[in-house]
């Protein structure tokens, strides 16, 4: 599995909290997310998509967990939603892990990024989340990131 390593900015981030079980819910709430972002003049081909798992399923019972799906905006972009939630998430070092943007994949590498980690001899951060990032272009080439907080 390759590794790059990257100083992730801060973001302001527009989202929709889903909070139950991880799955297929998650892509629903994707789907109202990009709705809601093309109407806004928000989706394009460089906008970036974050889908942020707040909350570790094996500590956390499957119907309180929470899933934020984000799309970045401008730290002066107003939101006028009630549904549509906006915050600022922090950089910092991230380990990036580009796959291929299909189910089996993100499932597979949420299994095998963490052994990775271990063996190149980087640590977890566990004050910041792991970032799912769909980046507009990538994902027209069927890949997306997985972005796991390092110090």
């Amino acid at each position: 599995m390759d590794i790059m390593i990257e100083k992730m900015p801060a973001y302001g981030i527009a989202y929709i909290r889903h909070i139950g079980p991880y799955g297929i819910n998650n892509v629903q709430t994707m789907k109202e997310l990009k709705k809601w972002a093309k109407f806004n003049y928000l989706l394009n081909d460089k906008s970036i998509i974050l889908g942020i798992a707040q909350d570790n399923p094996e500590i956390t019972k499957p119907e309180s967990c929470r899933y934020d799906t984000c799309i970045v905006v401008s730290n002066d972009y107003s939101v006028t939603d009630g549904y549509i939630s906006k915050c600022n998430i922090v950089g910092g070092k991230y380990a990036v892990f580009k796959i291929n943007h299909t189910a089996e994949a993100v499932q597979k590498a949420w299994i095998d990024v963490f052994p990775e980690l271990s063996r190149q001899g980087y640590q977890f951060d566990e004050a910041r989340p792991i970032i799912e990032r769909y980046i507009v272009q990538m994902v027209n080439n069927h890949h997306c990131e997985i972005c796991v907080p390092i110090y």
